[in-house]
């Protein structure tokens, strides 16, 4: 359990100091404004590319971590998606609560999943994080799209649809990966190197931001989308994952790291692509801190339920 915490501590302490930088005007509220599209449009797709071109492939595991891993990220979609309904959320507020629900934050379930597990922990949350990209990607955006811009529509929306797809950096970055890691260019001279370094820099530089654009005083009025965030990444994306485990061939170390995708709290990025796509941004940002926090409970208590199931 300590481990865990050691592993979430430095992601929350980063959020803290991008939210008291911007209240001292450190290095300008512009900047804090302006440098989320930096994430989005070159050090987020450089640090995909790197992961995925240089990632091992195998496809021994394949079939059974996407029938688990993808049974709880639907579920956790739906979940999202009819509760939004019923709460009758607006469209962009709708589409932040689908991606604090479906989303993970891949940075903290690689270093949980290696701090517990070590080097096999490591390889086999890699082979999750290759799996999930795409499909979360490629459904998310269409979502938000129909959500924030379908209307009444159809065509309207599926032309949208099409057209953020196409030119998202992030699908554009995964699908490059994806393409020299089957030609075997796992380590092209120069750019391996340039997009490891600008991968680098992503991480700190996105939980900044996200800080930086924290409302403090806007989380009392975002509680139900908060909420039914919550219920749907930290209790439902797991509960499925668990439940689908039982039915398909894995060991208890794969179940233990797909268990880290499924408790792990939204990608720190939501933010980003909140704001790139019209979304209820301070809504998500909220919800990325409070996801964030309560995974200093929710994460061990989850790994600690289902080591004690394993081992029963």
């Amino acid at each position: 359990m300590f481990d865990i915490l050691l592993s979430i501590a430095p992601i929350f302490l980063l959020l803290v100091l991008g939210y008291w930088l911007r209240r001292g005007g450190i290095p300008s509220v512009e900047f804090w404004h302006l440098n989320d599209r930096l994430v989005y449009w070159v050090l987020f797709p450089a640090l995909l590319f790197k992961n995925t071109s240089t990632i091992e492939l195998s496809g021994d595991l394949l079939s059974a971590f996407a029938v688990v891993i993808y049974a709880g990220f639907g579920s956790a979609v739906i979940f999202a998606l009819v509760s939004s309904r019923l709460a009758r959320l607006d469209g962009a507020t709708a589409s932040s609560v689908l991606q604090g629900a479906a989303r993970h934050n891949s940075f903290i379930a690689l270093a949980v999943a290696e701090r517990l597990i070590g080097a096999e922990g490591l390889a086999l949350a890699a082979l999750v994080t290759a799996l999930l990209i795409p499909v979360t990607n490629i459904t998310v955006v269409t979502l938000m799209v129909l959500l924030i811009r379908g209307g009444g529509n159809l065509s309207v929306a599926l032309r949208a649809v099409l057209r953020d797809l196409v030119r998202n950096p992030l699908l554009i970055a995964v699908f490059l990966g994806i393409g020299a890691n089957l030609l075997g260019a796992k380590s092209i001279p120069i750019v391996h190197d340039m997009v490891k370094i600008l991968g680098a820099a992503a991480l700190p530089i996105m939980l900044l931001c996200v800080g930086a654009n924290i409302r403090i005083r806007a989380m009392a009025s975002a509680g139900l989308p908060v909420v039914l965030s919550v219920l749907g990444k930290q209790l439902v994306f797991p509960a499925v994952i668990l439940v689908t485990a039982q039915f398909v061939s894995v060991s208890d170390v794969a179940l233990m790291v797909l268990i880290f995708y499924g408790a792990a709290p939204t990608a720190a990025s939501a933010y980003t692509l909140a704001r790139q796509m019209g979304g209820n941004a301070p809504v998500m940002a909220t919800i990325i801190t409070l996801q964030t926090a309560i995974s200093f409970v929710s994460l061990p208590a989850t790994v600690m339920l289902v080591q004690f199931m394993t081992q029963g």
